[in-house]
Formats: C-alpha cells, structure tokens, sequence
C-alpha cells in the first residue's frame, strides 16, 4: 500500500514493529495506543476505508527505534556544534 504523504507506510510499520522484536500489544503499548489500532496500520484499511498512519506515531516510531521513549521537551541540539556548545556551557555553569 502506497502513502500519499511520503510516510509510513502499513509495510513499513511492520517492517518497524518487528525490527524492534517487538509484538503489536508491546508496540500499542510503548505508542500508547490500542491493539487494534496497531492492527489496522499493519492491514492498511479499517472496514474497507483506508488508514493512513499519522504523522505522530510515524515520529514516534522514529524516537522509538533511537532508543528514546520519553521526552521532557528540553530543547534538542540539531547540530554536533550545538552539542558541543551545550555541553561546554554546562561545564562552565
């Protein structure tokens, strides 16, 4: 099934899901959705309509596979100067 976003895909999903071992109610769970929702992205439809998988979860999905399950939302570094910056202010302080 094609996305017309350019996202993820019900292919890529469980492409995801597994890469990470991870079964759909331990996917459900860590993306704080139901089973079944897990489901219906895997299988692409819901009673014969599409199920287009949000942007959210799909960023989600992302953060999870990075190894991070919780976010306090402190500003991020977007670069390896930023980082460092941040890192040799901190030093400082």
């Amino acid at each position: 099934m094609q996305d017309h976003h350019g996202g993820m895909n019900s292919d890529r999903f469980r492409e995801w899901r597994r890469s990470l071992g991870l079964k759909q109610k331990d996917a459900a769970d860590k993306l704080g959705l139901k089973k079944r929702v897990i489901q219906y992205y895997e299988k692409g439809d819901r009673d014969g309509k599409r199920v287009e998988i949000p942007k959210t979860v799909e960023l989600a999905c992302l953060a999870l596979s990075l190894g991070v399950e919780t976010y306090d939302g402190r500003a991020i570094p977007r670069s390896y100067a930023e980082w460092a910056e941040a890192g040799a202010a901190k030093n400082l302080a």
